[in-house]
């Protein structure tokens, strides 16, 4: 009697302590959510008409909802070496899907390689609340993804910069600043430049320019109308929803991947023959589309546009929360002969 008396209660235990090991793994995987970007997503939820305009020597062959930004290579044609050997070619500019970037609900997870766990602590989820602060806090994961050189279209091998096929390029999990920002900030010591109110006062003008074509690159430390790109962390302090959050995040990794050397500035005529390290955000050289949960297919966002003109209704409450940004790179190049 008593030895069946202690075999239940043994069972009794063993099935708590499953339950209440069991139950958060479960939570975790509901969070975790299934993006379905390599699929169908490829050719129905790319804009196509981002690429756009694409000029060969400084001609127009197809031209795009917008200019170019003023940044552009200007010259027609160019020379690049080789060997100590000049190779003449033509100068060719167009907008390519260079990179995905993702921002979970939960550390560890990755809805672009179909909800799959990295194997991070899952000690930091987006939207949490700090205290008697609202903030949020966001992890990311930053893909390579040359669309045009995977699908073997128009992209010619002197214009790649050396990615040629989807992979993890970076996660934030790994990175110690991205979760604090003191510790962010002694990548970018200007910050305390231009932390003051007046500094703070020139980023409408930011706002107004990048809604109405091209952020302004002289303002570095403006996101037009998403806040601050300073300090370079996942620290997002104000409830500004979950588009507005992430795109401003989007600007603070861009920025501080540039200043690591992993982002190159590929827009302008000292770019032509090769990719350079450029150490401060170019933000005119990218424009963004939205892949998931609600596609934008019609046309790009630049950096800083004004969320009320592409983001509203783009998220699924309770169904799909997850944004994954397309970053499109504007790709000025030597085409040699």
């Amino acid at each position: 009697m008593l030895s069946k008396q202690i075999l239940l209660g043994g069972a009794a235990l063993v099935l708590f302590v499953v339950s209440i090991f069991s139950y958060p793994g479960k939570a975790e995987a509901a969070l975790c959510e299934d993006a379905e970007i390599l699929g169908a997503a490829l050719i129905t939820d790319i804009c196509w008409d981002c690429m756009f305009p694409l000029k060969i020597a400084g001609v127009t062959l197809s031209p795009g909802d917008r200019e170019n930004p003023p940044g552009e290579a200007g010259a027609p044609l160019c020379a690049c070496d080789n060997n100590g050997i000049p190779e003449p070619g033509i100068v060719m500019s167009m907008w390519e899907p260079a990179r995905l970037v993702e921002f979970p609900r939960q550390a560890g997870c990755s809805p672009t390689l179909g909800g799959a766990q990295i194997g991070a602590d899952p000690q930091y989820i987006g939207g949490k609340d700090q205290g008697d602060i609202e903030s949020s806090f966001y992890h990311y994961h930053y893909f390579s993804f040359p669309l045009f050189v995977m699908m073997e279209l128009f992209s010619p091998s002197s214009c790649h910069d050396g990615y040629l096929d989807f992979d993890m390029m970076y996660l934030s999990e790994i990175d110690p600043t991205w979760n604090n920002s003191e510790l962010a900030y002694f990548l970018t010591p200007e910050s305390s430049m231009v932390a003051n109110p007046i500094a703070g006062a020139a980023c409408p003008a930011d706002a107004v320019a990048a809604t109405a074509g091209w952020p302004l690159d002289s303002l570095f430390w403006c996101a037009g109308s998403w806040g601050s790109i300073y300090p370079l962390s996942g620290n997002n302090y104000g409830s500004h929803g979950v588009i507005r959050s992430t795109s401003l995040l989007k600007s603070r990794l861009l920025a501080s991947l540039h200043r690591k050397g992993f982002a190159r500035k590929t827009m302008g005529d000292d770019a032509l023959c090769e990719p350079k390290i450029y150490p401060m955000l170019p933000k005119s050289q990218y424009k963004f589309s939205l892949m998931h949960p609600r596609a934008e297919t019609d046309r790009a966002h630049v950096m800083g546009e004004s969320v009320a003109r592409w983001g509203l209704g783009r998220i699924i409450p309770g169904v799909a929360t997850t944004p994954v940004y397309l970053t499109w790179r504007l790709n000025d190049c030597c085409n040699t002969l």
